[in-house]
């Protein structure tokens, strides 16, 4: 007669007759009331959504560059600053470019921009180029606006793009990632 175990052993399928699934990832992160903090969650949230969608992602030691994150997509890495919002005020959301001293970020310093709207769990994907040199980025999930930076919203198929591809400010004609799961706001595969 055999034990439990033992049978379990043998009834189990052997890894090759298995059929291949999809691994969804998902971290939880909580942070005490500082920024420095809520950045960490976000941090953490980003991670887990570009693991997700087939990114690899790489973390810098130390936090004394101007990027958090590197996303590699296949063609070589882009360096992101996550940045996140709790705050609804004035009909909008609003996160910082730049750093602790206000400077604005620059394309010799990041690719991207990764806002995180925390309440809604929403990402806006902005390239650098066309976050220009405003002082802060102001995002209108909730509204009827054709805010700036609207059309980033969940733009994850932009680290797909090459930045020659991609078009200076601009998402691309042709989507470039039609294999990503979930596009963004104005991805041509939706029309």
């Amino acid at each position: 007669m055999q034990s439990g175990i033992d049978r379990i052993r043998h009834d189990k399928p052997s890894p090759e007759s298995q059929p291949e699934e999809s691994l969804t990832v998902s971290i939880q992160a909580c942070a005490e009331r500082t920024r420095k903090s809520h950045g960490e969650a976000s941090e953490a949230a980003f991670l887990a959504r570009a693991c997700a969608l087939g990114f690899s992602v790489a973390t810098p030691w130390g936090d004394s560059n101007r990027y958090d994150l590197l996303i590699d997509a296949g063609h070589g890495f882009w360096r992101v600053q996550v940045k996140s919002s709790q705050c609804y005020a004035e009909g909008r959301y609003r996160v910082k470019n730049g750093g602790s001293q206000d400077i604005p970020y620059t394309p010799k310093e990041i690719d991207f921009i990764a806002a995180h709207i925390v309440p809604l769990d929403l990402w806006y994907i902005v390239p650098i180029q066309a976050a220009g040199l405003a002082k802060s980025l102001r995002f209108y999930p909730r509204g009827n606006s054709k805010g700036r930076f609207e059309k980033y919203r969940e733009a994850w198929c932009l680290f797909a793009c090459e930045s020659k591809a991609r078009g200076w400010k601009d998402i691309p004609v042709l989507c470039r990632y039609p294999e990503l799961n979930g596009h963004c706001a104005v991805c041509p595969l939706l029309k």
